[in-house]
């Protein structure tokens, strides 16, 4: 939840890581070395320089600190980068005998995706947008034309923009509200930060107004004056937020609100009336929102509600009344309203439920929208704004992910909403409020094809060691047999309330055409099943998290999906924590382990103020500097720090150079730790984006390679 991110035709295409406890320990150490072709790259050895720090009472010995760089984020020493270049070889080497099986993996995936593809156009204005692949393009187009008739743009050209560049990411998006100004922001590096430009749509020029050190959404103001941005600092947070007068210095933007407190973090957004522009600040627990018309950005800010340790909320407008979603008296949400000439007069419109977890709310002129899930899956209602109960969208599958697609037009008779499964391939719908009729104006084309009756997919619950039941979406060919003969893939995450949808991938499909089965864990963490499930898996509950996981292996062993030693598992950053606390806790289960940008050096990051996330993280984790038991946990889990002399199973791990969330010594510390530490002949890979971060490689293409490294590495082992 938070202050909405953007609405309208601002697009934001950037969803985001000691000893075990003894009760805690893995099992009986069953794992058996794989097949010793990795014979032919001899893997690097790190130098290993001891540096001991005290905290707490506690010695913590760290023989591979050496591979931060003191210059960071400039990385130029020459025996790092050394180093990293020879964990790339060592994968390429390691990897070569399985080129063809890459090779063949990609050319499926990529035969999978409808080269020549494009968006469904969207009425916003005199305007119709859309954005387009060409056949063999990495990057879109984006195009336009008018309503009333005419000569389709080209308002955007990323492929151009992309040209002769290593990596390229399209940011925010934004087009002033009279159609004449687009405001974009790019990265070229990977580290996040975004330049912002400007572009004269009527004469295809670019102005001469560049913002550097940019991230998140762009706003206009109502005359399409006024660029409204977030500037990131030193410390890649956003903690100011100006106004941009077009045509004058960008040392000239006027400051509308700075952020004090170094664990918070602001950001920038619009209601959908279009009204009000949203200064918000929070961190991962508590909101605090100030409003500004959007046809004078320079008007003092109102403050909605000054910030409450644990207070959520999420702001809308509708005819001079708020829409205030807020988890303030339950972890479910709520919805209250309040006149924006006095914002902190909450009443409540909706309460909370214990059955209906309440995650969006959005005001059209006629009716309102909010969004939720009950049971984990996916609803919409819609309401009146004189009262009355909601109509609830019905949808056709058990298991399903759908919610509200591009709707920028705040005057409209239907609804444009976005729909798959495990089994069905996106698709774009058009709802007819009056009605009920959907029509179905996309779907998700598979060149190659694909008959999803081949295809069977289950929503299990599985019982956690402490009772509690974990949901576990899985799909499968109809022809899998349950007799624990199969290879099982099971993704997780657990983080940050960031639920993981059961939804399709034409990617996981050449897994499951070679025989694998492929499971998301729902695990406590993320708020797959509400705010409290999140609440459940983090801070003094962290060990929930990893727990789950591990019981959800077992438990699809015991349902006969595979057996043990034949489970492959992935997770990336949060995600590839997760990954490093089991294969410590319990290395017998995995046949294989995948962890991308690893977030598994927590202790020594979140005793690290000065790194750029740590003091908003400890809300997630805990803060080790200031308190003693959150040093204790964090250590009892720390993937690095619980490396021991045990077999592990295969490892994959994959890391940015340039990334800013999970710096890229975290992964190579623990690859050298590990590969120093670990019993077994198992093949251990460490891959290094040199010229990408979080994301890896940009492209929708070279994006697809990495997953078909990833795939052909888990199909070699489970052959093994």
């Amino acid at each position: 939840m938070g202050a909405r991110p953007h609405h309208g035709l601002i697009w934001d295409t950037c969803v985001q890581n000691f000893s075990a406890l003894p009760w805690l320990g893995g099992r009986a150490n069953a794992v058996s070395p794989r097949r010793a072709d990795i014979s032919t790259a001899k893997p690097p050895v790190a130098a290993r320089h001891l540096v001991t720090t005290h905290v707490h009472g506690c010695a913590l010995a760290d023989e591979y600190s050496w591979l931060r760089d003191p210059g960071y984020p400039e990385i130029t020493s020459p025996e790092i980068l050394d180093h990293l270049k020879a964990e790339n070889a060592h994968f390429e080497a390691t990897m070569a005998p399985h080129q063809s099986l890459i090779d063949t993996l990609f050319t499926e995936m990529k035969g999978r995706i409808k080269e020549d593809d494009a968006s469904v156009p969207t009425r916003d204005g005199n305007w119709i947008y859309w954005r387009a692949f060409e056949t063999g393009g990495q990057y879109r187009k984006w195009w336009r034309r008018p309503v009333a008739g005419g000569p389709d743009e080209l308002i955007l050209d990323e492929p151009a923009l992309a040209a002769a560049k290593d990596y390229f990411r399209l940011g925010a998006l934004s087009i002033s509200e009279d159609g004449r100004l687009l405001a974009y922001a790019i990265d070229d590096d990977g580290s996040e930060r975004f330049t912002a430009h400007i572009r004269d749509l009527t004469t295809g020029e670019h102005l001469s107004d560049v913002i550097p050190e940019t991230m998140g959404a762009l706003v206009w103001s109502a005359d399409g004056t006024v660029l409204l941005y977030g500037r990131v600092n030193d410390h890649w947070r956003i903690d100011t937020l100006l106004a941009h007068r077009i045509g004058t210095p960008v040392s000239n933007d006027i400051v509308l609100f700075q952020e004090d407190d170094i664990g918070f973090q602001c950001g920038i957004g619009m209601t959908h009336s279009r009204a009000w522009i949203a200064l918000a600040t929070g961190d991962n627990t508590t909101s605090e929102v100030r409003l500004v018309p959007a046809n004078d950005p320079f008007a003092p800010p109102i403050m909605v509600r000054a910030r409450q340790a644990g207070v959520e909320y999420d702001v809308e407008e509708h005819e001079g009344i708020l829409f205030i979603a807020t988890n303030d008296i339950s972890p479910q949400f709520r919805l209250c309203t309040a006149p924006v000439a006095d914002p902190g007069r909450w009443v409540e419109r909706i309460a909370a439920r214990d059955d209906f977890y309440l995650t969006d709310v959005t005001c059209f002129a006629d009716f309102f929208v909010v969004e939720g899930r009950e049971n984990g899956l996916d609803e919409i209602e819609v309401y009146n704004y004189e009262g009355g109960a909601p109509k609830r969208i019905i949808f056709p599958e058990g298991s399903y992910v759908a919610g509200l697609d591009e709707n920028p037009e705040f005057v409209t008779d239907r609804l444009r909403l976005a729909y798959e499964s495990m089994v069905t391939p996106d698709r774009v719908l058009d709802h007819e409020l009056a009605t009920g009729t959907q029509t179905v104006m996309k779907e998700q084309i598979i060149p190659s094809g694909y008959d999803a009756s081949r295809y069977a997919t289950e929503r299990l619950m599985i019982p956690a060691r402490d009772g509690v039941m974990i949901p576990v979406s899985v799909v499968y060919a109809k022809d899998f047999p349950k007799n624990s003969s199969r290879p099982l893939y099971l993704y997780g995450y657990g983080a940050y309330g960031i639920a993981i949808p059961p939804g399709f991938s034409t990617s996981r499909l050449s897994l499951i055409d070679r025989g694998f089965a492929f499971a998301i864990a729902h695990i406590r963490g993320g708020d797959d099943l509400g705010q409290q499930w999140q609440l459940d898996g983090k801070l003094g509950k962290r060990w929930n998290a990893f727990t789950d996981f591990v019981d959800v292996a077992q438990g699809m062993i015991d349902h006969g999906f595979t057996s043990a030693g034949r489970v492959f598992a992935a997770g990336g950053s949060a995600g590839g924590e997760l990954m490093g606390v089991v294969i410590n806790t319990d290395p017998d289960i995995w046949g294989g382990v995948a962890a991308h940008v690893p977030f598994v050096d927590v202790l020594n990051t979140m005793l690290d103020d000065t790194l750029p996330l740590t003091p908003g993280e400890w809300s997630e984790w805990g803060n080790p500097i200031e308190d003693k038991a959150a040093f204790d946990l964090i250590g009892s889990y720390c993937p690095y720090q619980n490396v021991k002399a045990q077999n592990y199973p295969p490892l994959l791990v994959t890391a940015g150079l340039t990334d800013p969330r999970v710096t890229y010594w975290e992964p190579a510390k623990w690859a050298a730790k590990l590969r120093a530490t670990k019993t077994d002949a198992n093949p251990l890979l460490l891959k290094t984006n040199l010229g990408a971060g979080h994301g890896g490689k940009s492209g929708r293409f070279e994006s697809l390679r990495e997953t078909a490294e990833e795939f052909a590495f888990f199909l070699w082992q489970a052959e093994a």
